[in-house]
């Protein structure tokens, strides 16, 4: 059966081109050898369920692995406890007879009670029993046992799934005392130790962490109110038992490279695989999704275009370009969801402007609630102790959504680069110099008596905002994150095959402005172009604005200043 790239659930092997996860596998395992419990939180369409999949495989020889999917319970089966604890108990029940341990006889009577229990309908049956009849599994179980449940966060608007969380957490307490799960692992983007992102505010008095929590309540009769609780519940300081998990979930260049590898055993294109592999990392920076879909209309789509003649065509730079493009440009489920979360979480769209527009640096602070959300939903990633962009896809499409916006495109720069945009292209190429030309005399016309803050602000916003309906459909445009600050952008343009580096620049007078010029030769030297382009917002009264051409040694230096 022929593989394909698959970014519809998880992978398997036998099926799917995918990377290779022995070395996260062997850093989870060592994890649940040493009792821990811990969570996996990573953004939608990170490669979660797939990896928790093969783990469950890689776990099965020296345990008995007990996985769940919480998305396959109903909403109602969260109304209560009682409701909750059969729910669970079939669903557990279910799981463990398809395994060889269900078949073992001290298991097949515990197993008998559970289900005899849970479906004793004269009396209740809470979090409290069923954690009885969990623990005398465990007991009797030949392998020690390890609790999976996947897309754990899709139950946490409800208070019975705190009380579980206080269940599991009272056992790993309790675990010299009474039998439990050698190890607990849930997953979900929502990290269960800041779960109140995820409750309804009306829902305030259930914002503590439950790894953290108290007591549960009476009716789901929480481990934690133990008589034998070895602290009082009212006075102690809580604690978390969620061990950090620092297994990186991102495909390194060396991981692309590895699943390039065998299709290029399949099909023989004569790709230079570490430059593609390095090239999906640049626009990626990993995420799994992106990696595979951009794999995917490089292997599915592009073939069926003029310009790529052949598979061998295809998977070059300008296949890699093509298909960013694509994806750019097309709806998908992890796009909607990340759409979604700005209008879901409105801080987070003014922490992302602040990036994309204003270059200002923001350091990473765990106590900013913007920040961690925008962590937690993958939009930033932490480098260097700064927030940056997660990756040049997102930070494309967020430019184009803010950049789409209906007040936006009714400005009169925008207007003006509509009208008059056929006039950039000449015989399919872009003349990057007549468009900065015309961007200088809108621009001077326009905004030429602006202050200093709205230059530093917005000049780059409305350059983007000039350049985008020019290049739309055919090209594209990243900022390279190294270079994004309140003083100095740099814009790359990837147009029908050929790149532009533009440096937009704050002007803080000559002697930095020679220093910027050297900068963006030795730019231009790492991208091997011969040309560059410079745009200078000076709010300086006695500017001269225009263009100008400037040979630098061997480079030539297209110069505007507004």
């Amino acid at each position: 059966m022929k593989k394909i790239f698959n970014v519809s659930g998880d992978c398997k092997p036998e099926l799917h081109y995918m990377v290779e996860l022995s070395g996260r596998l062997e850093q989870m395992k060592e994890m649940v050898d040493a009792g821990q419990y811990f969570t996996v939180n990573r953004a939608r369409q990170y490669g979660k369920t797939t990896t928790l999949r093969a783990l469950e495989q890689y776990l099965k020889a020296e345990y008995t692995v007990i996985s769940l999917d919480f998305q396959t319970l109903d909403a109602d089966k969260f109304e209560n406890g009682d409701t909750f604890s059969r729910a669970f108990a079939k669903y557990f029940l279910q799981t463990l007879s398809y395994t060889k341990e269900g078949k073992e006889e001290k298991l097949k009577e515990e197993l008998a009670e559970l289900k005899a229990a849970s479906q004793d309908k004269t009396a209740g049956f809470s979090l409290f029993e069923l954690f009885m009849c969990l623990s005398n599994l465990c007991a009797v179980s030949v392998k020690p046992m390890v609790l999976l449940i996947d897309e754990v966060d899709s139950a946490s608007n409800n208070q019975v799934f705190l009380d579980f969380l206080a269940q599991l957490r009272g056992g790993y307490m309790n675990r010299d005392r009474r039998p439990t799960f050698q190890s607990v692992i849930l997953a979900g983007v929502y990290d269960v130790k800041n779960i109140k992102r995820k409750i309804r505010p009306e829902d305030a008095h259930k914002m503590n962490s439950p790894w953290n929590t108290h007591g549960g309540n009476e009716e789901s009769g929480s481990l934690l109110t133990f008589d034998d609780c070895p602290w009082d519940q009212k006075e102690c300081t809580p604690f978390d038992i969620a061990a950090d998990f620092l297994v990186d979930m991102s495909f390194s260049p060396k991981d692309i490279e590895g699943m390039l590898n065998q299709y290029e055993a399949d099909y023989h294109t004569g790709m230079d695989v570490p430059q593609i592999a390095k090239l999906l990392y640049d626009y990626t920076s990993g995420y799994p999704f992106l990696v595979s879909r951009l794999c995917k209309l490089m292997d599915e789509r592009l073939p069926e275009r003029e310009d790529f003649p052949d598979i061998s065509a295809v998977w070059t730079q300008k296949g890699v370009v093509e298909a960013v493009g694509l994806l750019l440009s097309e709806k998908n489920t992890l796009f909607d969801s990340l759409t979604g979360k700005l209008t879901d979480y409105p801080e987070l769209k003014a922490v992302l402007y602040t990036l994309l527009f204003q270059g200002q640096k923001i350091l990473y602070n765990p106590d900013n609630e913007a920040i961690s959300t925008a962590l937690m939903f993958g939009f930033v990633r932490v480098e260097g102790n700064s927030v940056i962009v997660a990756n040049r896809i997102f930070e494309t499409r967020l430019y184009n959504l803010f950049l789409t916006d209906p007040e936006v495109q009714n400005s009169d720069i925008y207007r003006a680069s509509f009208q008059s945009m056929n006039q950039f292209i000449r015989n399919g190429h872009l003349d990057m110099k007549r468009v900065l030309e015309k961007f200088v005399l809108y621009f001077h016309d326009l905004y030429g008596d602006q202050n200093q803050r709205f230059y530093e602000e917005d000049g780059r916003r409305y350059f983007l905002l000039y350049l985008r309906p020019i290049i739309n459909g055919t090209g594209n445009y990243y900022i390279e994150a190294q270079t994004r600050n309140m003083e100095r952008t740099d814009v790359i343009i990837d147009y029908n095959g050929e790149q532009f580096v533009i440096e937009l620049k704050i002007w803080r007078g000559d002697a930095y402005h020679s220093r910027g010029e050297e900068q963006l030769r030795a730019y231009l030297d790492y991208y091997h172009l011969d040309k560059g382009y410079m745009l200078s917002f000076n709010f300086n009264k006695k500017k001269t604005p225009g263009v100008r051409e400037i040979q630098i040694g061997e480079k030539v230096l297209i110069e505007a200043v507004v």
